[in-house]
């Protein structure tokens, strides 16, 4: 496995104007990450961010393994969904630029008035589709664990395997989230255990119950939960680590950092924290 880190991790200090692109790439550097992934989020000038970025990776000698997009084909018109698989194609062409192997997609989630089995419908074709031009470039997508519609690991599993039936590769694979499993009621280790065979990429992150008051993410029960700092929360994250090694995964285990503390100091005990995991599984 290869240790990276996702900006999604410094999004607060990005927001505060305390880190940029290239400042993220430079941090993960020297917290000695094997490598980053970026985010069509933060950009912000496609030419001088692809320029910064090029720029920062040159100088630090990271590579960029995953480029991660934010898409959501559960949209009523085939005109919303064209916008959203275009960015998914966006994203593909990224990678190529940065020679990142992997792509990082979402499925989508429910909303009013939209019929889940109409929305997954939808999902399958859109991923299909994005599936072929990414497998023509050479790219492999990864579909997150996230929200109602392929937030479960079986419902992974069944629109992966539907993808590829549809479009007749396997450039479509899967990102498990170790902390996103929790938010629908499955212990992690179990989650990640049913899709490892897929898994292209992976999210470690931990979660640990909201004190009241705290906010964070709504599970379906209802139980709140907020990030913290990897192996602090209660995500059976050892083993996680032990089902990834029994399927012989060997891609990016990429921390991604939602604690409520400072990024800068969160995400350093998180790259040590993970270590000690690793070594010791």
């Amino acid at each position: 496995m290869k240790l990276g880190i996702s900006m999604w991790s410094y999004v607060q200090a990005w927001k505060e104007g305390r880190m940029d692109l290239a400042g993220f790439i430079r941090e993960a550097a020297r917290l000695g990450a094997d490598g980053v992934e970026l985010l069509d989020f933060f950009y912000k000038d496609l030419d001088a961010d692809r320029k910064s970025i090029q720029g920062a990776l040159a100088e630090t000698g990271l590579p960029c393994g995953v480029f991660s997009v934010g898409n959501n084909f559960a949209k009523a018109t085939e005109a919303e969904r064209n916008v959203e698989l275009a960015k998914i194609l966006f994203g593909v062409d990224e990678a190529v630029l940065y020679g990142a192997k992997v792509v990082r997609v979402f499925a989508g989630d429910v909303a009013p008035g939209i019929e889940f089995d109409q929305a997954r419908e939808w999902i399958v074709e859109g991923l299909s589709h994005a599936s072929k031009f990414a497998e023509a470039k050479g790219v492999r997508l990864a579909l997150e664990n996230h929200g109602r519609l392929a937030g479960r690991s079986d419902q992974v599993r069944g629109i992966i395997d539907d993808v590829r039936r549809a479009c007749g590769n396997d450039a479509l694979g899967a990102n498990p989230d170790t902390g996103n499993f929790m938010l629908v009621g499955q212990r992690s280790d179990e989650a990640i255990r049913d899709v490892a065979q897929y898994a292209y990429m992976v999210h470690f992150k931990d979660f640990r119950p909201s004190a009241e008051g705290e906010g964070g993410y709504q599970a379906l029960d209802g139980t709140r939960f907020v990030g913290t700092a990897i192996g602090e929360g209660d995500v059976p994250l050892a083993a996680c680590v032990e089902a990834l090694k029994e399927a012989r995964f060997d891609g990016w285990l990429n921390i991604e950092y939602e604690g409520v503390e400072d990024p800068i100091e969160g995400v350093r005990r998180s790259v040590e924290n993970t270590r000690a995991i690793l070594k010791a599984v």
